[in-house]
């Protein structure tokens, strides 16, 4: 379970690939690429207890990094 995005950014990629574990705990991880190198990784810890909203967990965690790093990006662009 997980959702990958990827957005031009000048001449490189930027890929943001968000993936569900449930081993050892359950956790979601949000790895950031730029033109293929491994950038950032964020990691978020949840309850099992929250499984009727795990999808929206993902989703919610994957949109919230790629809003932040679009945002950093247009502020960079600004200046």
């Amino acid at each position: 379970m997980g959702r990958l995005d990827a957005i031009d950014v000048g001449e490189k990629k930027l890929t943001i690939q968000t993936e569900f574990f449930s081993r050892p705990t359950w956790r979601v991880e949000t790895k950031v690429y730029l033109g293929g190198a491994l950038k950032k990784v964020y990691t978020q810890d949840y309850d099992s207890s929250e499984e009727p909203e795990l999808q929206r967990l993902v989703n919610d965690f994957h949109q919230a990094k790629l809003d932040e790093i679009a945002n950093g990006l247009r502020a960079r662009k600004a200046q």
